[in-house]
């Protein structure tokens, strides 16, 4: 399966996709080699061009300033880089560690799997920061992500139907404070200061 079409099917027909997946043996190291970081970096590029080339303005009328140039769009394709992997990564972890509590399989390869999957609506999402006035969009498109989850815990995590929904709803926030928290702490190592500093970052 390669990510293209994974991706797409992931989308369109998630019930179908997530069965597929579970049948799979894929490990940590190589959910993210083979589908985060590839489709992470189109989204970093996004950012790049989007924030390095066109910007985005702030305030209205005079006091109207458009805040752009290629040091903002680096710091932001870091930003957004960083934050998914270390996202993913974090997330699996603590969604595996979660499990038992839930009646569900500690399995990491297959916590990976969910989480990273889970992530393919904000990874595509990701690539309209080419014009970062979009970058709200892109945040209500990542929400889809809710129903990946949702309908993932079963074949991925075995979870019984009775735990399903406190166990979506522990492993969404875990998943949007992970990569808030990251974004926050890169953007301030990075000295963004907080202008529009989550405004490129989705999930």
């Amino acid at each position: 399966m390669n990510l293209i079409e994974r991706a797409k099917n992931i989308l369109i027909t998630p019930k179908k996709e997530w069965d597929v997946i579970a049948g799979e043996e894929q490990s940590l190291s190589s959910v993210l080699t083979t589908y985060v970081i590839p489709l992470s970096l189109i989204g970093a590029a996004a950012n790049l061009i989007g924030w390095g080339l066109i910007g985005k303005s702030f305030g209205t009328g005079f006091y109207s300033i458009t805040v752009k140039g290629w040091d903002i769009g680096i710091k932001y394709a870091i930003i957004y880089l960083v934050s998914v992997i270390v996202g993913v990564l974090v997330s699996a972890f603590v969604v595996d560690a979660l499990a038992p509590s839930f009646g569900s399989e500690k399995n990491l390869n297959k916590s990976s799997q969910f989480v990273a999957y889970a992530y393919t609506p904000s990874l595509v999402a990701a690539a309209l920061n080419i014009l970062p006035v979009l970058g709200m969009v892109a945040g209500l498109i990542g929400l889809y992500s809710i129903y990946l989850l949702y309908i993932g815990l079963s074949p991925m995590k075995k979870t019984p139907e009775d735990k399903k929904v406190i166990y979506l709803v522990i492993t969404f926030v875990v998943m949007i404070a992970v990569y808030v928290v990251l974004g926050l702490i890169l953007a301030s190592i990075l000295g963004m200061g907080g202008i529009g500093s989550a405004s490129s970052i989705s999930l």
